[in-house]
């Protein structure tokens, strides 16, 4: 299973770093194509609370990759973004939508890079809707679904990046992503090791919005994101509240399971399906 793979990173961390690097675009160094993976997402103690899938095609010089979980309780959380590659990433559309009992707030957000309209719609826990449509002047470093593809795409050494997404506050409004190499942690695939880097992502409100939500205790933890080192860096999972208000969960990429049969078994199987 490729371990190529998008995540959606919609609500996260408020503070800055003061030696991250200025906003930009990431320049390619991998080229994104067709990707199949699946995903699980657990709770603190490791109980699986959601499947995932995602699904990335291409469209000519698109790339569209939509990742949907479906939780166990009947929530929903499904993005489909479209992205180039272009020399740098850029997001084209966005599309978020999260509602069920996991979010303490139903969102579907909607997200046109090229005419910069946003629309938000959100529901909050008494029923109330609310719709905002504003025209934006979005950065050309709109990092919204496509987190893991700029980690994987950093030069080797650099350390930190600052990227921009919008959010639904419930009103559309641009955050700055402040990512920074932490350290190295080791992993397993078989009985083999290896390395990864882990990232901590926050984010800065800016402002007097992000002035209060400090003050008054309105901070999301951090996240973090795991991408495995060397030739190839692919995105192995992360750690973090996927909305604002919810819990730390963890997500990560599993490998298929088959049914287990003794090569008897699989030898009766197979002479019987030969049998006229």
């Amino acid at each position: 299973m490729s371990r190529r793979i998008l995540l959606t990173l919609p609500m996260f961390v408020l503070l800055m770093i003061p030696t991250a690097a200025p906003a930009q675009p990431v320049a390619v160094r991998q080229m994104e194509g067709l990707v199949r993976g699946f995903l699980v997402m657990r709770d603190a103690n490791g109980a699986i609370i959601a499947n995932g899938d995602s699904i990335q095609t291409t469209h000519g010089h698109e790339i569209v990759n939509r990742l949907v979980f479906h939780f166990k309780d009947g929530s929903l959380q499904d993005e489909t973004v479209v992205f180039t590659q272009n020399g740098y990433f850029h997001v084209l559309k966005d599309h978020l939508i999260q509602r069920g009992p996991s979010f303490k707030r139903a969102v579907d957000l909607s997200v046109d890079a090229t005419s910069g309209v946003v629309t938000s719609r959100t529901v909050d826990e008494k029923g109330k809707e609310k719709v905002e449509t504003e025209t934006l002047k979005l950065p050309s470093d709109l990092a919204n679904g496509i987190v893991p593809v700029v980690l994987k795409n950093l030069p080797p050494g650099q350390q930190s990046i600052t990227e921009s997404m919008v959010v639904a506050s419930p009103k559309p409004l641009i955050i700055k992503l402040q990512i920074a190499a932490e350290g190295q942690d080791t992993f397993s695939a078989g009985t083999a090791s290896h390395k990864a880097t882990r990232y901590d992502v926050k984010i800065d409100i800016g402002g007097l919005k992000g002035d209060l939500a400090e003050l008054f205790g309105k901070v999301p933890a951090d996240t973090h994101v795991w991408i495995s080192e060397g030739e190839c860096p692919s995105y192995l999972k992360s750690e973090g509240p996927a909305a604002a208000g919810a819990p730390i969960w963890t997500t990560e990429l599993v490998s298929p399971a088959w049914p287990h049969a003794s090569s008897a078994e699989r030898t009766t199987q197979r002479t019987h399906q030969r049998i006229p």
